[in-house]
């Protein structure tokens, strides 16, 4: 692949990740031979742990509800220490706090839309 693809392959990702609502910050985004991800280490978690918590419940696996609230907690924690300059996160340690927090989001998103159908099915 040419340079100039590859650049405007890149381009159009970057983008792509804006529109999404990641910052985007450099420091805070894995590269991949210097190409930084169009999506930062906190969001490439979440992202990764939503199509985890798809395949949790694909295998028919269920989280509880309040495991699901304590993996969001975690993400919150994580960055809450950070926003106060307590502690800098690490970008593993964001990537690792929002896969959890991805799954519990598509966990919880599956139990809203399973809680509908049933009353839908009720009526």
């Amino acid at each position: 692949m040419k340079k100039s693809t590859k650049i405007k392959t890149w381009a159009f990702f970057m983008r792509l990740g804006n529109r999404w609502g990641c910052h985007q910050r450099e420091d805070r985004s894995f590269k991949i031979k210097g190409w930084q991800f169009p999506i930062c280490s906190r969001c490439t978690g979440i992202l990764t742990g939503q199509l985890i918590g798809i395949f949790i419940y694909l295998f028919q696996l269920s989280i509880p509800l309040y495991i699901d609230f304590l993996f969001l907690a975690i993400m919150f924690f994580d960055w809450f220490i950070q926003y106060k300059k307590i502690k800098e996160s690490t970008n593993f340690r964001r990537f690792i706090t929002g896969n959890l927090a991805g799954i519990a989001q598509m966990s919880i998103l599956i139990k809203c839309i399973i809680f509908i159908i049933n009353i839908i099915k009720a009526l």
